[in-house]
């Protein structure tokens, strides 16, 4: 789990979900105090007294992401039904997701690795993590749909993961990139093609 350096004055998660739309419309590097004053509602001395630092308060934003968004994507996956239909749902709302909202461009997550990788080390982390985490469960749902015949048995588990990682992220970042929701739609159905 990412820490932060100093307690927080501040419990409530609206002021952390704030502070995450801010670096999600601008970025880390061109979020500035006002703009994150201005989302908060919370003055400049209150804000650092409760989070000490810019980069505290993205740490916070950045693993409340991951915590919701990791949640979300294994409640998809985890919900009854066929694997194929399991692995549609995750691809389609993540183009729900990239499209739904103009400030919201793309995957905050991905967005973080982009700019910040090899940089920061709280972005390589909480990236890391969060790909292990949805990397293990797609392990069972492949595991799954083998097992019950609904995907062939001639490739391997962690190639068919590994396929469909590359897929759905390198599908969020041509939705952020490219804002194409036709080309989405084709990622979607090739993707699925691809496994099944």
């Amino acid at each position: 789990m990412i820490k932060g350096g100093r307690p927080r004055e501040f419990k409530d998660v609206s002021v952390i979900d704030a502070a995450m739309d801010a670096f999600w419309a601008k970025g880390y590097e061109a979020c500035s105090t006002k703009d994150l004053c201005d989302k908060t509602g919370i003055g400049r001395g209150s804000l650092y007294n409760a989070f000490g630092s810019k980069h505290e308060l993205y740490e916070q934003a950045l693993q409340r992401y991951h915590e919701v968004g990791i949640q979300a994507q294994t409640e998809l996956l985890e919900q009854p039904g066929s694997v194929k239909n399991k692995l549609r749902t995750l691809l389609e709302w993540a183009v729900n997701a990239d499209f739904s909202n103009p400030e919201h461009s793309g995957c905050l997550a991905i967005n973080a690795a982009m700019e910040r990788s090899g940089i920061d080390p709280v972005v390589d982390q909480m990236f890391n993590q969060h790909v292990e985490l949805l990397q293990e469960v797609l392990c069972r749902v492949i595991e799954s749909g083998q097992s019950t015949g609904e995907i062939a048995k001639t490739r391997s588990v962690p190639e068919l993961v590994s396929l469909f990682l590359s897929s759905y992220y390198g599908l969020r970042v041509l939705n952020k990139g490219t804002k194409n929701q036709d080309m989405a739609v084709h990622i979607v159905n090739g993707t699925l093609a691809a496994i099944f």
